[in-house]
């Protein structure tokens, strides 16, 4: 079965055709960064607007790369949901029309799905069960899987996720957009026996998480720079240190919890945040201890992209499920609602 993947959930359009028998055949990507970056942050009516510009032409393009013709297709995935309701509804509706001009089945696909499953685009792919670490822009959860659509949320964010606490001090220190990527390259300069943050919520029992206290801990640190004088870029390099130092340790401390809890010794980090050094640093030596095995995507799968809801949407149309045409996008959608294969 041959499946075309379509993901504009945020800032990312992203196309895939991905094949049941012979694997991942094409993928393209086109990010507005560079539209957002102005405004420090992801602008929804932009996103929606150049989501619209970019599908039909990124699908010709996809198509082409792989030299494959429109009714070659058997089937379409597309992004459902959670997201932004306008760019959920943009590649949505492309993907619903172009599906019923083609008279194929179309899957809307949940996005942390297709975040959790990216890994088994790679060779060496994780069996089940396992842990799941999902960190993207908007989430921060621990699941257990245990299958297909077999997901129960161990922890989740009571507040700012990873990939949000990130993006805010970013945009604190004046770092630019996306904040994520040039916080962890500044934390690189930084000198990590300057600062000591709080790594929150690891003295209370359970897996939840929350990072709204650090982001504020972490703008306290740096106002009182600038309150003595100290505003340096050294400053900075040292307080993205101690920062990441602190999301890193938490989030593994957190998923020793899980595994421990679970019976468990495979775990599987995915989403936008996946891709931080120091964070696959940590866990890869907690699993090394634990003489446990650890798995992650790619950095070109880390954030959003079509392969992976070409991939989850392959394994649920090959198993009968589709969507009818009346569709509807879902910007709030839990994981543990997805039905089973």
């Amino acid at each position: 079965m041959l499946v075309l993947g379509i993901e504009s959930s945020c800032d990312e359009t992203g196309i895939a055709l991905y094949d049941t028998d012979r694997g991942l055949i094409a993928d393209t990507l086109y990010t507005q960064a560079e539209l957002h970056a102005q405004y420090g942050g992801v602008v929804p009516e932009l996103a929606s607007r150049d989501h619209i510009r970019k599908l039909t032409p990124l699908i010709l393009q996809t198509l082409e790369q792989a030299n494959v013709k429109r009714q070659d297709i058997d089937g379409i995935a597309y992004t459902k949901g959670p997201g932004l309701m306008g760019a959920l509804l943009s590649g949505t509706s492309v993907a619903r029309s172009l599906a019923y001009a083609l008279k194929v089945p179309a899957v809307g696909v949940h996005h942390m799905e297709g975040h959790l499953l990216a890994p088994m685009l790679e060779e060496a792919q994780p069996e089940f069960p396992f842990i799941c670490l999902l960190v993207s822009g908007g989430h921060s959860m621990i699941v257990r899987v245990d299958g297909f659509g077999q997901y129960k949320v161990l922890g989740d964010t009571l507040d700012d996720a990873a990939g949000e606490a990130f993006d805010k001090t970013a945009k604190l220190l004046d770092l630019g957009y996306p904040g994520g990527p040039n916080v962890s390259n500044l934390a690189l300069k930084g000198n990590s026996d300057r600062y000591q943050f709080p790594r929150p919520m690891i003295d209370r029992p359970g897996l939840d998480m929350s990072f709204s206290g650090l982001k504020t801990y972490t703008r306290n640190t740096w106002l009182k720079a600038v309150k003595d004088n100290d505003a340096t870029e050294q400053t900075k390099a040292d307080i993205c240190r101690a920062f990441e130092v602190a999301v890193s340790e938490t989030l593994t401390i957190k998923c020793k919890r899980a595994l421990e809890q679970e019976g468990l010794n495979r775990i599987v980090i995915a989403g936008g945040v996946s891709a931080n050094r120091a964070i696959r640093e940590k866990l890869s030596q907690l699993m090394e201890k634990r003489r446990g095995e650890i798995f992650y995507p790619r950095l070109q799968f880390c954030t959003d992209n079509g392969a992976m809801i070409a991939y989850a949407g392959a394994q649920r149309l090959l198993a009968g499920q589709s969507n009818d045409l009346n569709f509807a996008a879902n910007p709030r959608w839990s994981l543990e609602d997805l039905p089973a294969l």
